[in-house]
């Protein structure tokens, strides 16, 4: 039996899900024990022009259901982006893996083949499903998955390689 799109998708991005929700626990008891205001590491960034780490797990988090969606047929949700705090976001990524845990390994049949197309800014981005999801989604998604855990290691929450893989 070969690697279904299901298998090679799901599981690995819900898992790295679940680890950035545990780092964001990690995060509020480093904020609690050094009496530090968690909007600080909330809105913390590692440059000027970078995102600051609820913008990461929000992008993080709209990957997943943008994947989902699209491997899937399906309508993506609308998250609005208004997350504040560490509990916020971790009901937003909640909220994401019940979404991508909610689709059967068979709605995701034939999605390798399956045309994706995304606006970026004003052009359109064309992908077969396993393009998308192998060449966009996946670096995209580690990419702000691993700036989130950069940015709390950077401010002191004593975190390491297996809290990012979640082991």
């Amino acid at each position: 039996m070969s690697l279904t799109m299901h298998q090679a998708t799901i599981p690995a991005l819900t898992r790295i899900l679940g680890a950035l929700s545990k780092l964001l626990d990690k995060a509020a008891a480093h904020c609690e024990a050094r009496k530090i205001d968690p909007s600080v590491l909330v809105n913390y960034r590692l440059a000027p022009d970078m995102f600051p780490l609820a913008r990461q797990i929000q992008i993080a988090t709209d990957q997943v259901k943008g994947l989902a969606a699209r491997l899937t047929g399906s309508e993506i949700p609308s998250y609005p982006d208004t997350e504040v705090s560490f509990d916020e976001l971790k009901a937003r990524i909640a909220k994401t893996i019940d979404y991508a845990k909610s689709f059967t390994p068979a709605q995701f049949d034939g999605s390798e083949d399956r045309p994706v197309t995304i606006k970026a800014g004003t052009n359109d981005l064309n992908f077969s499903g396993s393009d998308y999801a192998f060449g966009f989604v996946f670096p995209n998604f580690y990419f702000h998955a691993a700036t989130a855990y950069n940015i709390l290691r950077h401010c002191g929450v004593e975190v390491g390689k297996r809290d990012f893989l979640g082991m």
